[in-house]
Order: C-alpha cells, then structure tokens, then sequence
C-alpha cells in the first residue's frame, strides 16, 4: 500500500477524487471547497483588531482551519513519509527547457536559482517571492478566491464569476510563463 501511494497517481483517479470533494463538502454540512479563506480566519483568530473585514465569528469556519491544517500535514507527510525517490517523468524538451533557468531540481521541480533563501535578497528573488507573493495574494482577494475555490467548487456549482475568474487564472499563468517570467530570469 505504501508504494502505491508513493507514485504519481493517474489523473483519472486523482481528478475524480477532488472534484468528488465538492458534493461531499455540500451534504456534509453546505460549505464551500477552498483554501484562501483560512488566511482570513487565522488573522481574524490572532488579530485583536477593530478592522470591520476581520469582525466576524471565525470560529463558525473552524472546519476550514481544520481542512487547512490536513493540506500543511499532507504536504510534510508527502515530502517526509510518501515522497517518490524517483525524478518525476518529464520530456527531454521540457528538462532542456527548465534546464535553461539554471539549476534545477527536478525531484523538488523548482529552479533553486529562484527559489532558495540565498536569492531572496536579490532583485531578481525578491520580484520572484516577495512582489510576486503580494500579486498572489491580491489577486486572490480581489477575484473573491482562489483557483482551487473558483476552479473546483465554483464552475462545478455553475458560477459564472468562478468561470471568469479561471479564464483569468489561465490567462495570467500564460502571460507570465511566456512573458514576465522570461523577462525577470534576464534580470
């Protein structure tokens, strides 16, 4: 059993199991599938503050702090317990891509030039994690959530600002990964 979830699972198996989270969260006890929201109800938990966007009772969304918490526990459960020793299968034109931002890392799939503590205090880090963090953010509050909330629950419960906002989603991560991105790594 622990092999088995130590390899990659096949999209036709994942992809079911996360969109069948939607109706479960729904009979369970009609609450919405998203995780931007827990940011909120944690500054609103350790915040002593007046600020009428944190004035509400957190505590009737303490299971999302809760699913919260099982995302942070399977992300170190996965990396420590399940992680797959092998390099994840990719193309040789997509390793000669990613090989071009330098080095990378292909068992972690991020470019430690970019990302790594050294960096951050570099021009280029600092776009990358700090400003870029911010947008991250931003945006998500802005468009009212984030991919997950607007891409798994929202189109599945047939919301047409949730199919706007992934239209955007999709735009964005194109326009970045052709454009932006590019341009930074130059820097």
């Amino acid at each position: 059993m622990l092999e088995f979830l130590k390899q990659p699972w096949p999209w036709y198996l994942a992809g079911p199991i996360i969109g069948l989270t939607v109706p479960l969260l729904l009979l369970i006890g009609n609450k919405a599938f998203g995780i931007s929201s827990s940011l909120r109800h944690v500054c609103a938990m350790c915040l002593p503050t007046k600020l009428p966007f944190l004035s509400y009772n957190w505590r009737d969304h303490s299971w999302n702090m809760v699913f919260a918490l099982g995302v942070i526990l399977g992300g170190v459960l996965t990396q420590y317990v399940f992680k797959n020793p092998a390099d994840i299968a990719i193309s040789e034109a997509t390793k000669t891509t990613l090989g071009e931002l330098g080095n990378f890392s292909y068992s972690e799939m991020i470019p430690l030039n970019i990302f790594s503590w050294e960096n951050l205090f570099t021009l280029q880090g600092f776009m990358f994690m700090v400003v870029g963090g911010f947008c991250v953010g931003f945006g998500t509050r802005y468009a009212g959530g984030c991919t997950s909330g607007h891409s798994i629950f929202g189109i599945s419960t047939f919301q047409l600002p949730s199919l706007i906002a992934t239209i955007c989603f999709m735009l964005g991560g194109i326009i970045s990964a052709w454009f932006i991105v590019p341009f930074l790594l130059s820097l």
